[in-house]
């Protein structure tokens, strides 16, 4: 009966052992690599066959989304028509285990006769594809994971690392930024986060609730009632922000039997209030309520006016949360 614990223990140190190789061959060729592209003013165009067309276009999404322009294309497609994707401002990065593969080694006279630099990545530094590179990546294992040594399994893991070394090499030397990785993101969690400000989601204008600090208690539970936001803002008779009542405040009067008739607003608000500039993250509007355990910062401009309200339901229907 199979060991299915010590088969996939197996697996995993042999591609552990094997990815840790990968460390010596991080070497001139690896920086030609990265100089290359670089320089590189079009796409990096990323080809491979079989298994290693699947990690190319792995590898592809992730230089695109790291700020390097590039995309898959299928070098069997290539030798039918797809190649006039590819133009001379463009990088070639060519993967394949044997070095020899008939699709990809069709596609080198064209390649050199249209003078793009061809970056491989190769099992076999001997091998045709390998000797046309202007620099070849060395991804050769001593043996697959499977026991049959057939299945590619160590070898694609081994270059996917390999991908990844590339890219985040290329990212740090681009000075690739959370915010840039955030604007190729923009559908995501993180995009959110990291675009979405907190005057682009605030309550604003006639949105705001607002009473004088005159008011009484009553009129600015109708305020309250009108806006909808359980709370409003209290401002003084030279516009300034003195002071907040939300729908926790009244809980706490009613709780100590305060005759919420006949009191005024100026003797049961908050006073001193939190709040946030308008050109903040809404992440950073978040993490201030979670801080101080509250759900509403008002929202003061550079002139210390009110000019907002952000709630915590703003921060979930606009998924930062």
């Amino acid at each position: 009966m199979t060991d299915f614990i010590q088969s996939g223990l197996r697996t995993i140190e042999m591609e552990t052992n094997a990815v840790g190789q990968l460390s010596s061959r991080i070497n001139d060729s690896f920086v030609s690599a990265c100089e290359i592209i670089l320089r590189c003013t079009g796409r990096v165009i990323v080809t491979g066959m079989g298994k290693s067309g699947h990690i190319g276009s792995k590898i592809a999404a992730t230089l695109a989304s790291t700020g390097t322009p590039a995309f898959f294309v299928h070098p069997g497609e290539a030798n039918h028509g797809d190649l006039g994707m590819i133009t001379k401002n463009d990088v070639v990065l060519a993967i394949s285990n044997s070095g020899a593969t008939t699709e990809i080694v069709t596609l080198l006279p064209l390649i050199v006769r249209l003078g793009i630099p061809l970056i491989s990545m190769t099992g076999n530094s001997r091998s045709q594809i390998a000797k046309a590179s202007v620099s070849n990546l060395d991804v050769s294992v001593s043996s697959e994971a499977c026991p049959l040594n057939l299945a590619p399994t160590t070898s694609t893991t081994v270059t996917l690392v390999m991908g990844d070394a590339l890219s985040i090499a290329l990212l740090e030397a681009r000075g690739f930024t959370a915010q840039d990785f955030a604007f190729s993101h923009p559908g995501g969690a993180l995009g959110r986060k990291l675009l979405i400000r907190v005057q682009d989601i605030m309550h604003k204008s006639e949105q705001v609730p607002s009473v004088s600090i005159d008011e009484s208690l009553q009129e600015a539970l109708l305020e309250m009632t009108a806006k909808g936001l359980g709370m409003t803002t209290v401002i003084s008779n030279e516009d300034e922000l003195v002071g907040i009542f939300t729908d926790g405040d009244l809980r706490r009067l009613v709780d100590l039997n305060v005759d919420i008739n006949v009191a005024k607003i100026s003797e049961v608000m908050s006073s001193n209030p939190k709040t946030i500039s308008p050109d903040v993250l809404a992440a950073e509007a978040l993490a201030k309520m979670e801080a101080s355990c509250i759900t509403t910062l008002v929202v003061e401009d550079n002139d210390k006016n009110v000019c907002g309200v952000i709630h915590l339901h703003d921060l979930l229907r606009a998924g930062v949360v």
